[in-house]
């Protein structure tokens, strides 16, 4: 559950992202994520992407609901939140969402855009078949993961 400041009471769950979809494109190829891709993998993940822009104070993915989407952040910054506690921010060339699209297991946090943001969104059906056509993104996202785990382990041990 959210806590009780009154700004974050009103926010709800982005309930149509295609709605919010942008028309100017990003280059992919300037994404670390897509970096390694050829031109041809990156034609294949734009079919796949959908641009969004959300505005300030939206809740992006509740802690607890299903997850259906995996978020690449072009432009702007969220807060994480696990409970009623903040722990992390996130800006441009950060991701969320892909534990939920890879076990199936309700979001293990809230994310909260503190800023107006621009976003990729990859629904679970195609991030799933993009992570199958192209190993060469599976290893990458693979590779953040383990960093992720590796600092929430010093963190711990600190």
């Amino acid at each position: 559950m959210l806590s009780q400041h009154p700004r974050q009471q009103e926010l709800r769950p982005v309930t149509s992202l295609p709605q919010m979809a942008r028309q100017r494109e990003t280059d992919l190829g300037d994404i670390w994520l897509f970096s390694a891709c050829s031109a041809g993998q990156l034609r294949t993940i734009r079919r796949q992407v959908e641009e969004v822009s959300v505005p300030a104070g939206r809740v992006l993915v509740e802690e607890g609901t299903p997850g259906r989407e995996f978020f690449f952040i072009v432009d702007g910054r969220a807060t994480v939140k696990a409970g009623n506690r903040s722990v992390a921010t996130l800006g441009p060339g950060n991701y969320f969402g892909e534990l939920s699209l890879l076990d199936r297991k309700p979001r293990s946090a809230t994310v909260v855009s503190d800023t107006d943001m621009d976003l990729l969104v990859l629904d679970q059906r195609r991030f799933n078949g993009l992570l199958d056509e192209m190993p060469t993104l599976a290893h990458k996202l693979l590779a953040a993961m383990a960093q992720r785990i590796r600092d929430a382990d010093a963190r711990a041990v600190n």
